[in-house]
């Protein structure tokens, strides 16, 4: 019973989430590819200024340039 009142709560907000991102996506006035890409992808959150500031860089955005070592 409490396995289906979380997944109740989740399809919630899955709901809430999706249609609010839908409300933007029509008043911005995108196609159709964009819509569905904006609400794909409501469940993503910004990075902030301290998740990025730091961090250590996994992927060389220039393999072919040298290193600044």
């Amino acid at each position: 019973m409490e396995r289906e009142l979380r997944a109740s709560i989740e399809a919630e907000r899955r709901y809430k989430r999706e249609n609010e991102a839908k409300l933007r996506a029509v008043s911005q006035r995108v196609n159709y590819n964009q819509f569905r890409d904006l609400v794909l992808s409501s469940h993503l959150k910004p990075l902030e200024k301290k998740d990025i500031d730091g961090a250590p860089r996994k992927q060389p955005w220039n393999l072919v340039a040298p290193s600044n070592q």
